[in-house]
């Protein structure tokens, strides 16, 4: 309209001036309309953005405190290296402190009624309760730690603790002044067995003299007991300590005492700087990623996973001041062996505490006899609790 006013004319050239130019105006104004005209409305399928995918939700159940600076906290720091490696396409949630009971068998349901698509159940006592819930929720993932039982939807996992067990000795058979190893042992299944005997095969493959005791606490965690344990070993000439259970008690009663003790799963080195040779340690991190990437590719499939150094699920690391670089190289090489598949700890001849061969010479027992193992190879003194 503006350009219109402004040629406001009248009469001969001047009208047809006018003419022209408000010819020229409509058409220009024509255009203006045609470009300024709504495009159309786009459909609902273009302009609806897709739904965000809901993040796979992944549920923990551990046997003990997070805190324990041992089993529990090696799993948890698994399901930390999931959610750093996923970020928002995953959820995690746990609950600690389960009793190996019909309590476990709650968690599970109740896990499994919120939707959670896969549930970690993180010890060995967990197993027939997880069996039983699994055969509820067939479209949810069971993964049990250290058991035997599968189904279409319950699979298994665990590290191979042994390997670790068995590079801890050959520091410990190097160390000891004594010839005397401790152990303070948990509960005595075929697991926790299985790390004593190694543990021995290990000191006694650098140094034959040595001996190992063990003192059962029952129970995984118990610091008082650990201590206790830890204590009488030491006061029966013990001066290398080992565990197989989840606090650090028996790290701190070493170094209150003077001799020397490992890390389990973790690296304990922090409660008894003096006393910590080195530590055997846990990343469930690979386990537990593998499973959630198949799972959320829709390709996981129950089976039994078991790893250990090669897979970079076991290592020792964490060596304490006092051990000579030339021990330390060593574990490291036999880390290096194992690895490469040169070393086995469970390669014959092996005999057990009689005397007897129980692994011939150049074979390697298999992982259905390692897993039901209940006898003590040949150095461990005491008999197993029935």
């Amino acid at each position: 309209m503006r350009s219109m006013r402004l040629l406001s004319v009248s009469g001969g050239k001047g009208a047809r001036a006018w003419a022209a130019a408000l010819t020229l105006s409509m058409l220009a104004l024509a255009g203006c309309s045609k470009k300024e005209e709504a495009a159309p409305a786009a459909t609902a399928e273009q302009s609806a953005p897709a739904p965000a995918a809901e993040p796979t939700s992944l549920g923990f159940v551990y046997i003990g405190p997070t805190g324990d600076h041992g089993w529990t906290y090696s799993h948890d720091q698994g399901r930390k290296a999931v959610e750093a490696k996923h970020g928002d396409k995953v959820k995690t949630a746990f609950i600690e402190n389960v009793p190996e009971t019909a309590d476990a068998e709650r968690v599970f349901r109740d896990m499994a009624q919120k939707g959670t698509k896969v549930v970690f159940a993180t010890s060995f006592g967990y197993m027939n309760q997880m069996e039983k819930v699994a055969q509820s929720f067939p479209n949810t993932v069971f993964m049990h730690a250290t058991g035997y039982k599968t189904a279409n939807n319950l699979g298994v996992y665990d590290l191979r603790t042994y390997e670790g067990a068995y590079m801890l000795g050959v520091v410990a058979g190097k160390m000891t002044k004594k010839n005397k190893l401790g152990v303070v042992a948990s509960i005595p299944i075929p697991e926790v067995i299985r790390n004593i005997n190694a543990f021995t095969l290990g000191a006694r493959s650098v140094n034959p003299k040595v001996t190992t005791s063990a003192i059962w606490v029952n129970s995984w965690f118990d610091p008082g007991k650990e201590r206790e344990a830890a204590l009488a070993l030491i006061s029966q000439g013990a001066d290398v300590l080992m565990q197989n259970t989840d606090s650090p008690a028996v790290v701190q009663a070493a170094e209150e005492k003077g001799v020397y003790a490992f890390g389990w799963d973790s690296d304990m080195s922090k409660f008894g700087a003096k006393a910590h040779l080195a530590a055997s340690i846990l990343h469930w991190g690979v386990i537990y990623n593998e499973v959630t990437e198949a799972v959320m590719a829709g390709t996981w499939k129950t089976g039994d996973i078991w790893y250990g150094v090669k897979e970079a699920g076991v290592t020792i690391e964490a060596f304490g001041p006092d051990v000579p670089e030339d021990v330390k190289a060593l574990a490291l090489e036999r880390q290096a062996a194992i690895k490469a598949g040169t070393l086995h700890p469970w390669t014959g001849p092996i005999k057990d505490q009689s005397g007897k061969e129980v692994v011939a010479a150049g074979v390697t027992m298999d992982d259905k006899a390692m897993r039901g193992i209940n006898f003590y190879v040949e150095g461990v003194t005491g008999s197993i609790p029935k």
